[in-house]
């Protein structure tokens, strides 16, 4: 290993790690980044969303060069039962627009790409390397860390975990609690390839224009979770997550959900003649709000899924890691910059910035949801859907019965379902947890 001091150590090269590293180097900063995989990205095979605005804050040209599938013009919200959705979709040709908001990709080729930009701006990367622990001195300030190569101490001013939702080097030095299962989501995903043309044809896109589906119901078995399809140029991301804890309880498989979704009548004529190449398993926070762990201490940092930065209500993941991971950087940027030490109070300035950014502030905002859906999940991921589906139907269906029947028979089964109490205490609880 490199035996020379480092103004700071990144550990992942992640959105998080990569956002960290880049905006540290590119202010002149000596950045040393380690990477557990082969290269950045290898260990994950995730389709996902980018969204622009994050990464323009970073690289303003990332267009131009960034390994992008297709950008999104149409986002559809689905509300399963086993054999029917009931839907909303926003499509529009604003999206269309010169610089797009957001983009489909494949992170396995996007996280390599990020990473040589990183590289071009003078950070090391040092693949292939476990960091086992970090170091501290005796008043237990960090000054770097043990790495799983020989003579493999490296020393630095600052230490940026950025190691994941499932990273065990901050939990083994005591800086944040191991994550609990029901605040930890385990999502599995399939690519599944069509020629350019058919994918096209099916989702009704031309050029680069993209389509992401999200669907919630009867399809998760009372869990709290969902499935999603993703359209990339020549690929479609099919995937389903649920609570690790759920999946415990309930003894359900992650992979046997994922084919009940991609089984279902609503989803399998979009995958239909498809080849299946790839399939990947990771680990999501869901947490949210409240399970942040402490972000700052005597020399070290933690960003993106490490500290819980996810928006489950919204899905976003990837916007939330990037911003965490500059905003680190910037912070230690400036206390470098006025020749201060790395301690808790100097680097208390990153959560200052993080504080007064929409990733707070939206987490602050939902921070009653995860909580909420986790012990209403029977009620709206099998009840409500089931009821919402019938209603639909008999609103639908012409067969002679008279509309004020059916009208009738769809408000009797709500009511039989959960009760008038049971519906304003959930719509009380719903909107209270919203706000």
């Amino acid at each position: 290993m490199i035996e020379e001091k480092f103004d700071a150590i990144v550990i992942g090269a992640g959105m998080a790690g990569n956002a960290a590293a880049y905006t540290m180097a590119s202010r002149g900063l000596n950045v040393l980044q380690l990477e557990r995989g082969e290269y950045a990205g290898s260990k994950n095979v995730q389709g996902g969303i980018l969204y622009a605005d994050m990464l323009e804050k970073i690289i303003p040209d990332f267009r131009e060069e960034a390994p992008l599938e297709r950008h999104l013009i149409e986002q559809r919200f689905w509300m399963m039962t086993d054999r029917s959705h009931t839907g909303m979709h926003y499509r529009s040709d604003d999206f269309n627009e010169e610089r797009p908001n957001r983009y489909t990709i494949i992170r396995s080729q996007f996280d390599r790409w990020f990473n040589k930009q990183v590289q071009a701006q003078g950070a090391i990367v040092i693949s292939e390397t476990t960091v086992t622990e970090l170091v501290s001195d005796a008043y237990g300030k960090v000054i770097g860390v043990r790495t799983d190569r020989s003579g493999g101490t490296v020393f630095a001013d600052v230490v940026v975990l950025a190691e994941g939702v499932n990273g065990l080097l901050g939990a083994r030095a005591g800086l944040r609690p191991t994550p609990k299962p029901d605040h930890v989501a385990l999502a599995v995903k399939e690519m599944h390839f069509l020629p350019r043309e058919t994918l096209e044809a099916r989702f009704n896109l031309h050029g680069d224009e993209g389509v992401v589906i999200e669907a919630a119901g009867t399809i998760s078995k009372g869990m709290t979770g969902m499935g999603f399809v993703y359209t990339n140029k020549e690929s479609i991301s099919v995937g389903f997550g649920c609570l690790v804890s759920d999946f415990a309880e309930n003894e359900e498989t992650p992979y046997g959900m994922l084919e009940n979704f991609k089984s279902h009548p609503s989803i399998a004529p979009l995958i239909e003649g498809s080849e299946v190449k790839e399939y990947a398993a990771h680990l999501i926070p869901e947490g949210g709000f409240k399970t942040i762990p402490e972000l700052f201490g005597d020399g070290w940092v933690v960003v993106g899924d490490a500290a819980q930065l996810n928006n489950a209500i919204h899905r976003e993941g990837s916007n939330l890691a990037m911003t965490s991971g500059r905003l680190a950087g910037e912070a230690i940027f400036q206390v470098k910059s006025r020749k201060d030490p790395m301690t808790k109070q100097n680097l208390a300035l990153y959560k200052k910035l993080l504080d007064d950014s929409f990733v707070m502030k939206d987490l602050k905002k939902y921070k009653d949801m995860p909580a909420l859906l986790h012990t209403q999940a029977h009620n709206f991921f099998l009840d409500y859907p089931t009821l919402v589906s019938k209603a639909m139907e008999n609103f639908l269906r012409v067969d002679g019965t008279p509309k004020i029947e059916k009208e009738k028979a769809s408000v009797r089964a709500f009511r039989q379902k959960r009760s008038l109490t049971g519906l304003v205490g959930d719509a009380w609880r719903l909107a209270r947890a919203w706000r």
